[in-house]
C-alpha cells in the first residue's frame, strides 16, 4: 500500500506532546476518514507491519480503525469489508498483548456493526485458532471470542455457539491462568443470555468448573462464583445436589480479601432469594455462618472514596459527573385525577446513599432479601451480633450495625418492634455523632422505620416530633452525604405521616427554605422533592398566606435564577406542579409568569425539535423532559385554577404549539399533551374546539393498548372533548369506534385505569352520537359494565351511564345477551342523581314489559340474592 508511510508518520505524530502538532493530526484524520480505502490502510498496519513499526502506533491504527467501524461500517463497499476481517485476524497471536487486545475489540466491533450472516465463519475460525499449538493464538483468539460474547452472545443461535462449548471447557484446565479466566469468561457471558449452549454439555460444564474450587489465580475465582451464581437461574435443578457445598465455598469467598471477588460471591445471595423456597431450605443451616459474614462485609473497606471525603463539605460546589440523571416520570388522568404513569415503583428503598455498587452495598441488600425470607430465623441470630455492633467503640463497626437495622426493617419488623423503644432513642443520639457517616446512615435506618413511627400512637406519642426535629436538623448539617440522607428520609416520613405534618408545617417550612441557602446542586434536586412530597401529603394546608409567603418567594427566586437549559427545572417544575394543586387560588399570584415559562420552554423545544428534523447532524434532538414537565405543569394549572387559563390560553401560542406535541416522535410528549389537552377543555373549550378536528385526528392515531398511558390519555381527552362538542362530535365518531370498542375488550392484563376510561369515553359518547354507537353496543356493554361497576359514585360515571342508557333505548336488543350485566352495573350506584335513577327503572320496566312477566321473573330469580334485593329496593321490580 503506497500511501502507508503517510498514514504511518501521522499515526507517530499523534504522540507528539505539541498541541499544535496535535491539531493538525487531527485535522488530517478527519479528511482521510471521508476514504473508504484508509480503513483498509489502517488494518494493514496493524497487522501487516510487524517489526517495522512500534506497536504503540499499531495499535492507534486499530483503534482508529474500530471508530471508522462503529461510524461507517454499513457504508464500507463489500470488498472493504472483506479485507478489513480476513486482515485484522491475522495479529490474533501476535507477540505483543496490546496488538491481541485490539484485534479483539475490532472483531466484536464489527460483529456489533453487522449481521451474523454477514461473517458467518467467524466462530468457527476463532475456534480452529483456539486448538492451534501456537499459546499466544490461542490467547488471542480466546480474548476475542471473551469479547464477541460479552457484547453479542445473545445474537448468535444455539447452533453457533453449541460447537464451540467443548473447546472452551478444554481450557478451564490450561496451566495459564489468564486462559483459564478468558474460558470462564466467555462461557459466563454465554450463559447470561442463552442456556441451550449449556444444556447441551451441563455436565462437562459443571465437573470442569467445580475443578477449578481450589484455584489460586483471582480472575479465576471471580469467575467460578460469577458462574455459581448464573447456574441458580438457568440450571437451578442441576445445581441442587452440589448446593451445600456451593454454599459453604460462597460464605467463604463472601469474606475475601480481594472486593471484586468478595462481591461477585456475595451477588449469589441476592440470586439465590429470588427463588424463596430453595433460600429457605437450602440456606437455613448456613444461616450461623453466614449472618456475620454479611454484617462483616457492610463495614466501609479502607479504600472507600467516602472516608476520604470532606467532612464539612456543604459550601463546596458539586461536580456534573457527581449528579446522577433524574428522569421525569410523565403523567396519566385516571378517576380521580392525575396520577403516576407507570406501575413500577421506583423508590429505592434500599439505597443507603453509599454511592457506586460495592460489597458494603451488596451484603445489605443481601441481609434486607434474606430477612424478607426468613424473618424471626434470621433475627435471632443477628440480634446479639448487632447488640455487640451498635456498641462497638470502632464507629466503623457502629455504623455497619446500623446499616444492618434498616436492611432487617422491611423484613423483620414484627421482631425490631418491641426493641424500638431502645433503639429510635438510641438513633437519635446518633444523628448527633462527631462522624457524617454514621448521622447520614442513621437518617436512613431511621426512614426504614418511619411508617411504624407515624401508624403506632405509643411510638407517635413519644418519638414523632424528635424524629422530625433531628432529621430536619441533619437536612442543614455542615456535611453534603448527611443533608441528602436526612432530606430523602424525610421526604418518606412525609409519605407516611400526611396530615400529621400539619400542625409542624411552619417549622418544616422554616428548615427547608433555610436549605435552598446552602444546599448545592445534587441536593436541591432532593430538596424539591422533599417539598413537592410535603405539598402532596398536606394538601390545601400549605394555602395559608403565612406559608405562602414562606415557601413561595425563595421558590420563584430559584425559577427565575435558572435558564431554560438548566436541568434543575425538571425537579423544580415536578415541585411546582404538587404546590399547585395543593395551594389551589392561593397559587394566582405566581400563575401568568410559570404559565408563560412553561410556554416558553416547550416553544424551544418544538422550534429545536423541527430544525433536528430537518438537520439531524448539525442541530440536536431537544431534551424532551423539559417539554413533558412544563405540559405536566400547565396541566396541573389548569386543573387547579381553571377559571384563570381563558385569558393566560387566548394571549398565547399554547394550542398551536399542543399540535405539534400532539405528533410528536416521543410517547411521553404525547401523553403529557393529551393530559393536558383534556384538562383545557374542560377549562377553556372555546379555545380548544377551535382545532379539535386535529386534534382528534391526532388522538385516533394513539388508541393503541400496547402503549397504554399515551392511549389512556388519548381516550380520556376524548371523552372530554366529546361532552364539550355534544352534536358536534357525530362527524368524527367514525374512525374511533372500532379501536374504543378493541381496547374496551382487551381485558387481559390490562391497565384498569385505562378500561375504566374506555368505559366512561364510550358511555359520553353514546348521549350525543348514539346512533352511530348504538348498533355495536352487543360488542362493548358487558366489559364497560365490568369496569364501571367498580367505580365509585361521581360525576364521569354518571356521564358515561346517562350515555349507555341512551344507547340501551336506541337499541335494547342488543344488550338482551348481557343484561345481566347491566343490571349488576346498576346496582353498583349507592346513591344516584334522580335523573339517572328514572333511566335506571325505565330501562327495567322496558325490558319487564318486553319480555313478559313469566320470563321477567324467571330472569330476576337467577340472580344473585343481593343483586336482586338491591335492585328491588331501588327500582321495585
Amino acid at each position: 500500500m503506497k500511501n502507508s508511510p503517510k498514514v504511518i508518520q501521522l499515526l507517530r505524530h499523534a504522540h507528539s506532546m505539541d498541541r499544535e502538532v496535535q491539531r493538525t493530526v487531527q485535522v488530517q484524520l478527519v479528511q482521510l476518514n471521508e476514504h473508504q480505502q484508509f480503513c483498509c490502510y489502517l488494518v494493514f498496519i496493524l497487522s501487516e507491519m510487524k517489526g517495522q513499526i512500534d506497536s504503540t502506533s499499531r495499535s492507534l491504527a486499530g483503534l482508529l480503525l474500530k471508530n471508522n467501524i462503529r461510524a461507517k461500517w454499513n457504508k464500507y463497499p463489500q470488498d472493504v469489508k472483506f479485507f478489513v476481517r480476513t486482515t485484522c485476524l491475522k495479529s490474533i497471536g501476535d507477540a505483543e498483548p496490546l496488538i491481541r487486545a485490539t484485534v479483539g475489540i475490532i472483531v466484536t466491533t464489527i460483529v456489533m456493526e453487522e449481521n451474523m450472516c454477514d461473517w458467518p465463519d467467524l466462530l468457527d475460525t476463532l475456534a480452529t485458532v483456539l486448538m492451534q499449538p501456537d499459546e499466544l493464538m490461542q490467547e488471542g483468539a480466546l480474548g476475542a471470542l471473551q469479547k464477541v460474547f460479552e457484547d453479542s452472545a445473545d445474537r448468535y443461535e444455539c447452533e453457533f455457539l453449541r460447537p464451540i462449548m467443548p473447546k472452551l471447557l478444554i481450557f478451564y484446565e490450561h496451566h495459564n491462568a489468564k486462559m483459564r479466566a478468558l474460558a470462564m469468561n466467555s462461557v459466563n457471558c454465554i450463559l447470561m443470555v442463552n442456556n441451550d449452549p449449556i444444556d447441551f454439555a451441563i455436565d462437562e460444564f459443571l465437573t470442569a468448573l467445580f475443578a477449578r474450587h481450589n484455584d489460586n489465580d483471582e480472575e479465576v475465582q471471580k469467575q467460578l462464583c460469577r458462574s455459581l451464581t448464573l447456574l441458580l437461574d438457568t440450571h437451578i435443578e442441576k445445581m441442587m445436589p452440589h448446593l451445600p457445598n456451593v454454599i459453604e465455598y460462597i460464605i467463604k469467598k463472601t469474606q475475601d480479601h480481594n472486593e471484586s471477588i468478595a462481591l461477585e460471591a456475595c451477588e449469589f445471595w441476592l440470586s439465590i432469594a429470588e427463588n424463596n423456597e430453595i433460600c429457605r431450605t437450602m440456606v437455613l443451616p448456613h444461616l450461623d455462618k453466614l449472618i456475620p459474614v454479611l454484617l462483616g462485609s457492610m463495614r466501609y473497606s479502607e479504600t472507600d472514596p467516602a472516608l476520604k471525603a470532606n467532612e464539612e463539605d456543604s459550601s463546596v460546589p458539586d461536580r456534573e459527573e457527581d449528579i446522577k440523571p433524574r428522569f421525569h416520570k410523565s403523567k396519566q388522568h385516571g378517576l380521580g385525577g392525575i396520577m403516576d404513569s407507570d406501575d413500577e415503583d421506583e423508590d429505592d428503598d434500599d439505597d443507603d446513599g453509599g454511592g457506586d455498587w460495592n460489597i458494603r452495598r451488596c451484603a445489605a441488600a443481601s441481609l434486607d432479601v434474606l430477612a424478607s425470607i426468613f424473618g424471626k430465623d434470621l433475627l435471632d441470630k443477628l440480634f446479639p451480633l448487632l447488640k455487640d455492633t451498635l456498641m462497638n467503640d470502632n464507629w466503623l463497626v457502629k455504623e455497619s450495625g446500623i446499616l444492618a437495622l434498616g436492611a432487617i426493617a422491611e423484613g423483620c419488623m414484627d421482631g425490631v418492634v418491641p426493641h424500638l423503644g431502645e433503639l429510635i432513642p438510641f438513633m437519635l443520639a446518633m444523628m448527633f455523632d462527631k462522624k457524617p457517616l454514621v448521622r447520614s446512615i442513621t437518617c436512613w435506618t431511621l426512614s426504614r422505620y418511619s411508617s411504624h413511627i407515624v401508624s403506632d400512637e405509643n411510638f407517635r406519642q413519644n418519638f414523632f416530633k424528635d424524629v422530625l426535629a433531628n432529621l430536619l436538623r441533619c437536612s442543614l448539617d455542615s456535611n453534603k452525604k448527611v443533608q441528602e440522607a436526612a432530606c430523602s428520609a424525610f421526604a418518606t416520613l412525609e409519605e407516611e405521616a400526611g396530615e400529621q405534618l400539619i400542625p409542624f408545617l411552619g417549622e418544616i417550612l422554616e428548615q427547608l427554605v433555610k436549605a435552598f441557602q446552602c444546599y448545592q446542586a445534587k441536593n436541591l434536586l432532593i430538596l424539591y422533592d422533599a417539598i413537592g412530597t410535603l405539598a402532596n401529603s398536606v394538601g390545601e394546608a400549605l394555602s395559608h398566606p403565612h406559608y405562602v409567603q414562606m415557601l413561595m418567594p425563595p421558590l420563584m427566586e430559584k425559577w427565575e435564577r435558572l435558564n431554560d437549559e438548566d436541568k434543575e427545572l425538571f425537579p423544580l417544575l415536578e415541585c411546582i406542579s404538587a404546590i399547585v394543586s395543593a395551594m389551589g387560588q392561593s397559587f394566582i399570584p405566581y400563575i401568568q409568569p410559570v404559565f408563560t415559562r412553561c410556554c416558553n420552554l416547550i416553544e424551544k423545544c418544538v422550534q429545536q425539535n423541527q430544525q433536528h428534523l430537518m438537520s439531524p447532524e448539525t442541530v440536536e434532538a431537544p431534551e424532551t423532559d423539559f417539554i413533558i414537565v412544563a405540559l405536566d405543569l400547565l396541566s396541573g394549572l389548569a386543573e387547579s385554577l381553571p377559571d384563570h387559563m381563558p385569558p393566560l390560553v387566548t394571549n398565547s401560542k399554547l394550542i398551536e404549539l399542543m399540535l405539534f406535541c400532539s405528533m410528536d416522535v416521543t410517547t411521553d410528549v404525547r401523553q403529557s399533551c393529551f393530559a393536558l389537552l383534556g384538562d383545557l377543555t374542560k377549562a377553556c373549550p372555546e379555545r380548544v374546539l377551535i382545532q379539535s378536528s386535529n386534534f382528534i385526528f391526532f388522538l385516533a392515531q394513539n388508541l393503541d393498548p400496547t402503549k397504554i398511558s399515551v392511549c389512556n390519555n388519548a381516550i380520556w381527552a376524548l371523552g372530554e372533548l366529546s361532552l364539550k362538542m355534544g352534536p358536534a362530535m357525530k362527524q368524527f365518531v367514525g374512525p374511533i369506534t372500532e379501536p374504543l370498542i378493541a381496547v374496551i375488550n382487551t381485558q387481559q392484563n390490562m391497565q384498569r385505569t385505562l378500561l375504566e376510561n374506555t368505559a366512561i369515553t364510550i358511555g359520553r359518547l353514546g348521549q350525543f352520537c348514539g346512533e352511530e354507537l348504538a348498533p355495536h353496543i352487543s360488542r362493548f356493554i358487558r366489559p364497560c359494565c365490568y369496569s364501571l361497576r367498580n367505580i365509585k359514585d361521581n360525576a364521569e360515571k354518571e356521564s358515561a351511564f346517562i350515555g349507555l342508557c341512551n344507547m340501551i333505548n336506541m337499541n335494547p336488543v342488543g344488550v338482551l345477551n348481557d343484561f345481566i350485566f347491566w343490571c349488576d352495573a346498576i346496582a353498583s350506584w349507592t346513591t344516584p342523581t334522580e335523573n339517572l335513577r328514572a333511566l335506571f327503572a325505565g330501562i327495567l320496566q322496558s325490558f319487564k314489559l318486553q319480555v313478559g312477566d313469566y320470563n321477567w321473573n324467571a330472569f330476576i330469580a337467577q340472580l344473585p340474592p343481593p343483586l336482586r334485593e338491591r335492585l328491588t329496593a331501588f327500582y321495585e321490580i
